[in-house]
């Protein structure tokens, strides 16, 4: 974990090449998520003017007294109403470098290299919308955490940031919103700080950053405050556009989970024969020695095709078509992997799992079990143990889950599944469970280990 001093301040970072960061926000109701991501749009120019209109009358309308950029993001009748963030609200834009450098760009193509592509999920505060949060953070790169600086740090603080470490969203911002209404004061900032990070020693975090921020006035969101000049680090959005997260990508352990084989058979490719899905580890490249799984094959890369052709090369999250030098019986559900380095065929699997239903899961319960490309029968042979995300205890004794809740569960596959532990590879190391009489999605799995 990164010492404070660095946190606070320090040289910022190489700005890395145009690149898509994928963003959840989480908090306490009210804490402020959905107005910080309105102000990230409106103070970067990437609200259209009748979408501004729009929500300038809305806010008039409500009495709200000031322009309510929460409005953006909170676009269910039923949050609206009661000022709370219910769905997994996702809205997209990107930053040119005249946002966050001192110095404009000399040229618009330098302004637009510069920048970089966001997608954030704006996930719901509430204890009952867990499964939600899970949902919206579950392909994060990183975790916005709000903390209401009057309030300080909150069972819901404590649960989110559980729910990062579980996820294993690389990065951490804890954005200690409303500074305005505690005056600015570096005292209530070091405060929360001193308590989040005494909580993070006991998860798993590796990068986590603090930022004093006030969302409705915008101090520190996009521009550096002038109101804090104790705080020598950078704005919130300089932090996201320079973040480096090219590391935190799969990049060894091959894994190519084939989605679809492509035999076109028409006269201009009758002997077209490929496999296309997406890569989730590794790179490959034309004469790549590979196994296939679960026939153990071995063969080696011929060519990579794309829909704009040929490529030199392949890795996470390219959607691609392979060719193989061999005729190999290949289906969908099958594994391309590194020669050297396999993955786990396993058919126990020992997970955590959120549970989304509410249907409660007891051992015995007989689910679905989807994980990449392939999908298997399972039965749940044993609950370990249930996790209080409030604390961190665990409940021995626990009879089931109920949902949104939280567990170690053991399961075992009708088929062998292809995986890898959740901390080594998130595409590989995930599964999703799913109620067969209803087709509903009723669990969220994170695999420890397989045997």
């Amino acid at each position: 974990m990164r010492g404070h001093a660095l946190e606070r301040g320090g040289e910022p970072m190489s700005r890395p090449a145009s690149e898509l960061l994928r963003i959840a926000t989480a908090g306490s109701v009210d804490d402020g998520k959905s107005t910080l991501i309105g102000r990230l749009l409106h103070d970067t120019k990437s609200i259209l003017e009748d979408q501004l209109e729009h929500v300038a009358q809305t806010s008039e309308r409500r009495g709200d007294g000031y322009l309510n950029l929460a409005l953006l993001t909170d676009g269910l009748r039923a949050e609206r109403e009661q000022g709370i963030t219910i769905d997994v609200a996702y809205r997209y834009f990107q930053t040119g470098s005249a946002a966050t450098l001192e110095q404009a760009p000399a040229t618009l193509e330098a302004a637009f290299k510069s920048g970089r592509k966001f997608i954030i999920a704006d996930t719901p505060g509430h204890e009952q919308y867990t499964r939600n949060m899970v949902t919206g953070a579950s392909t994060a790169d990183l975790s916005i955490v709000l903390v209401d600086a009057r309030r300080g740090v909150s069972e819901q603080t404590r649960r989110h940031a559980f729910i990062a470490s579980l996820l294993r969203i690389p990065h951490l911002v804890v954005a200690v919103n409303k500074m305005d209404l505690v005056d600015y004061s570096e005292q209530a900032f070091d405060e929360i700080v001193a308590e989040v990070t005494d909580w993070a020693t006991r998860l798993e975090i590796a990068d986590i950053v603090f930022i004093p921020i006030s969302a409705l006035q915008g101090d520190n969101v996009v521009e550096r405050s002038a109101s804090m000049p104790w705080y020598q680090g950078p704005s919130l959005l300089y932090h996201l556009e320079h973040v480096v997260i090219a590391t935190d990508r799969a990049m060894s352990d091959v894994r190519f989970p084939v989605q679809w084989v492509i035999r076109p058979m028409s006269d201009e490719h009758h002997d077209y024969r490929g496999y296309a899905g997406q890569m989730a580890a590794g790179v490959l490249r034309p004469g790549s020695e590979v196994v296939v799984l679960p026939s153990g094959r071995r063969t080696r890369v011929r060519s990579i095709d794309s829909y704009d052709g040929e490529l030199d090369v392949a890795f996470p999250t390219m959607s691609v078509t392979l060719r193989l030098e061999d005729e190999i019986d290949i289906s969908r559900g099958d594994m391309i992997v590194d020669a050297e380095e396999l993955p786990t065929v396993a058919r126990e699997i020992e997970a955590m799992v959120c549970w989304m239903s509410e249907e409660p899961m007891r051992p015995g319960g007989r689910y679905v079990v989807h994980h990449t490309t392939r999908s298997a029968k399972a039965i749940v042979d044993r609950l370990e143990y249930r996790v209080d995300v409030n604390t961190l205890e665990r409940d021995l004794d626990a009879p089931q889950l109920a949902l949104n809740e939280i567990g170690r569960v053991h399961l075992r596959t009708s088929t062998p599944l292809l995986v890898d532990p959740y901390a080594r590879n998130r595409a590989t190391g995930s599964f999703i469970l799913i109620d067969e009489s209803t087709n509903d999605t009723v669990g969220a799995g994170m695999i420890r280990s397989g045997r």
